[in-house]
């Protein structure tokens, strides 16, 4: 996948290439369960099925520290 505003730079393209992949790939919604929820702008999800709207990462639904942080409420809850 080649895209003219990545040009140089093998790193840089192979790099691009995988967050744009994950940016356009469908993730679980929280809430159906169903593999639906797309990319509507940068921080914010769709999912397709129960028409509900989440604000996430800007390429990807969930984030490493909003992951550790639902464990830690998690936790705090037990």
């Amino acid at each position: 996948m080649v895209n003219s505003s990545v040009r140089y730079g093998a790193r840089i393209r192979k790099q691009f290439s995988a967050v744009k992949k994950d940016k356009i790939a469908l993730y679980k919604c929280p809430s159906c369960g169903k593999i639906s929820v797309e990319h509507i702008s940068t921080g914010i999800w769709k999912c397709r099925r129960c028409e509900r709207t989440f604000a996430g990462g800007a390429y990807t639904l969930t984030t490493p520290s909003g992951e550790a942080s639902k464990r830690l409420i998690e936790g705090i809850k037990d």
